[in-house]
């Protein structure tokens, strides 16, 4: 319930516009002037303050001004007689909502003041929705709606804008890396390098090298000087992907890094300081990595300042018709493809199904149906192949009837995929992410099995 505050030197006037404004629902207060109402202010909390102009002491134009001064927000609405029109407009300047004029019929002032508080209401939403349209704006590569993506996005509010080590852990698929370049793109030093790394995909020679660079002659064919990722990412972040496969041998010198701020060239001694924020991400449960002496508890403690923890598709399932959305967007831009839509049944399927590939396996099922479609509008369960999908995903070796239905479908994929590229070879195989010449090899084949199929019937 909305709390009032009358204030009127006229005793019968206030008490008949408080029970006028009581009747339509309000809690009203009432005060004789301006000394009563501040009192009453000072220990009460209200929405909206409706004051003669003309009272003894304190007019109601110096009580806007004082009352403003303390609490911007409260809103006001002035009663004035005719000769003191002007200084009502001059308190509409100063803040005041709207005023009437006396005499005036109580229906008018309860008007009034509905219309105040949907004007309020509505100014709530819009602010509302433009924060919600900013979140969205600043995570614009993350798609999520749900809480337990809500609680991501405060994660990452919370901690983009210092320089605290971020430790992004989820299942494949997830989407660790759009969070890590949100971080980054919400920071301090997002005009700075954002370099990245899988810790998985180097081996264990190069780890050192890649990381903290090389003097010319540290080692055989190292015929130049070479900076490191860490000097390269001066100023900016580094992002350290799957940062639970790292060499054992190499986690004690990435400590050292993260703790003295200075790295040393391989074959050189000379320590070099870098500025570097670090974000590290990992598929895997780190603390059972640690237990099995795989990982250094030092290392994790270190990492492990500000963590998130990214929710599984399966856990957040609410979020799947607008991802859905999304992903349908993209690639219809993509292969500029009419618009489709999602069947009942399609959805029901999606929503039902665990996704152990997770957001990534989504888009890759998107996609894959929006080149199977062919000119269908609506997506059918069919188009999905979401049985096929868990096959894959399990990787059961005793479906051996699997094998054949892949590669079925990778010839499904790649002549639609030259079709939608109007038989543009180049453009089909850039697409598809293969070379050209292996392209033309797939399509010679699939044209020389077409062929024997012929003779042979």
């Amino acid at each position: 319930m909305k709390h009032l505050l009358v204030v009127d030197d006229d005793r019968h006037l206030r008490h008949l516009i408080r029970e006028a404004l009581n009747e339509s629902g309000y809690d009203t207060d009432v005060a004789k002037d301006a000394t009563r109402a501040l009192q009453s202010i000072s220990s009460n909390q209200y929405d909206l303050i409706l004051t003669d102009m003309k009272m003894p002491g304190m007019d109601g134009l110096e009580l806007l001004l004082k009352i403003k001064n303390d609490d911007p927000d409260i809103g006001f609405l002035i009663m004035t007689a005719y000769g003191t029109i002007e200084q009502a407009v001059e308190a509409i300047q100063i803040g005041a909502y709207d005023f009437v004029s006396k005499p005036f019929p109580l229906p008018e002032i309860v008007t009034k003041v509905d219309r105040y508080f949907e004007m309020t209401s509505l100014q709530t939403e819009n602010k509302a929705l433009k924060q919600k349209l900013s979140e969205e704006q600043k995570f614009k590569k993350l798609v999520g709606r749900s809480k337990a993506m809500e609680n991501v996005f405060q994660h990452i509010n919370v901690v983009a804008d210092s320089d605290a080590t971020v430790f992004v852990q989820g299942e494949s698929g997830t989407g660790k890396e759009l969070i890590a370049q949100a971080i980054c793109e919400n920071s301090r030093r997002s005009d700075r390098p954002f370099l990245k790394v899988n810790c998985s995909a180097i081996t264990e020679t190069l780890f050192e090298s890649t990381l903290f660079g090389h003097e010319k002659g540290a080692f055989t064919n190292a015929m130049k000087m070479h900076k490191g990722l860490f000097e390269e990412a001066h100023g900016g972040s580094l992002l350290l992907d799957e940062i639970s496969e790292m060499p054992l041998g190499m986690q004690p010198k990435l400590l050292r890094v993260l703790q003295e701020g200075t790295v040393t060239r391989v074959g050189s001694a000379k320590e070099i300081p870098v500025d570097v924020r670090i974000i590290a991400t990992s598929n895997r449960d780190i603390r059972k990595r640690v237990a099995e002496e795989r990982f250094r508890a030092d290392l994790f403690f270190r990492i492990n300042v500000a963590p998130i923890a990214v929710p599984p598709l399966r856990e957040r399932f609410e979020d799947i018709p607008v991802l859905l959305e999304h992903f349908l967007n993209v690639f219809q831009e993509k292969y500029g493809c009419a618009k489709r839509k999602i069947g009942d049944d399609a959805l029901k399927a999606l929503i039902d199904y665990d996704w152990p590939g997770n957001v990534r396996q989504l888009e890759n099922l998107v996609e894959r149906a929006i080149l199977f479609s062919g000119d269908e509008e609506t997506l059918t369960k069919q188009h999905f192949s979401l049985d096929l999908e868990h096959l894959e995903s399990n990787g059961d070796p005793e479906f051996s009837g699997t094998l054949r239905t892949l590669a079925q479908m990778e010839k499904m994929l790649i002549q639609a995929t030259v079709k939608k590229m109007d038989n543009n070879r180049t453009q089909a195989a850039k697409s598809l992410g293969i070379s050209t010449p292996t392209l033309r090899s797939k399509l010679q084949a699939y044209e020389t099995e077409k062929n024997r199929r012929t003779v042979e019937s």
